[in-house]
């Protein structure tokens, strides 16, 4: 099969980046009736990233499997905002984890992923193999010991209100649990689970970070603000990312007194 040829067919089931999709899947090291099974895989609708069994996430390539959810582009300035904030000595949380998008690509000194998907906990151990892995329900079944001692707890948790799942492209709302998409009747629900109980696992200076949409900020602000935390609001035109800060009040973590 050309590369001309495979375009062809994924142009006419409707894939907008034909091309480049295509010289992926020539690309995987498939050939013959293996290459097909893909072919045939993505052609019924499935995502590009699960076929492949990766996703390309700010320089790397993290382990997706059928099911899970994938990290979207706009997910980097959450990573990217989580870097900042973390220092060689820090403490991370990444809840609602799924493969662990925001700490595969961060250094610290002690790293923990939260989930309940165990499917999305077995790419996290494998794209963190130096994190600790957890099947959570938000804070629920942490280690109690994190308790007070978190400098940065990172979240993109669900924020797709409801009734909006069914306008999501099949890609998602088709091959995507709706665990993993459904935020619940404004879309903070969990926004506001997370804000609730974050001062209680932070450390003095700590930040809690939770991806949502421009629309929701405002929302997921006032959840922050309810739980007695300082907001920050950070967007990203280029990728479309928008993130709330909620700050505990004191000096972070190494910060002379």
């Amino acid at each position: 099969m050309t590369s001309d040829e495979l375009a062809a067919r994924l142009r006419a089931a409707g894939c907008v980046f034909a091309e480049e999709e295509a010289a992926l899947l020539l690309g995987s090291g498939h050939r013959g009736a293996g290459l097909e099974a893909l072919v045939r895989r993505r052609l019924a609708g499935e995502p590009l990233e699960t076929v492949l069994g990766w996703v390309a996430f700010a320089g790397r390539r993290l382990q997706v499997r059928p099911g899970v959810f994938v990290p979207r582009r706009r997910t980097e300035l959450l990573a990217r905002i989580a870097a900042d904030r973390c220092g060689p000595g820090s403490v991370l949380l990444e809840l609602c984890c799924g493969v662990g998008p925001v700490a595969a690509t961060v250094t610290a000194r002690e790293i923990h992923l939260g989930d309940l998907d165990p499917v999305a906990l077995e790419c996290a151990r494998v794209n963190v193999p130096h994190g600790h892995v957890h099947a959570s329900d938000l804070y629920a079944d942490l280690p109690g010991d994190l308790r007070g001692r978190v400098d940065v707890v990172a979240a993109n948790a669900p924020y797709v209100p409801t009734d909006h799942i069914e306008l999501m492209p099949p890609e998602a709302r088709e091959h995507e649990t709706a665990m993993a998409l459904d935020g619940g009747a404004d879309g903070v629900d969990l926004h506001r689970r997370i804000a609730a109980e974050a001062s209680a696992w932070l450390a003095p200076g700590g930040v809690l970070l939770i991806e949502t949409s421009r629309a929701q900020a405002p929302l997921t602000e006032g959840a922050m603000l309810a739980a007695g935390l300082a907001t920050e609001v950070v967007t990203d035109d280029e990728s479309g990312g928008c993130v709330v800060l909620g700050l505990v009040r004191g000096l972070r973590r190494g910060e002379p007194a």
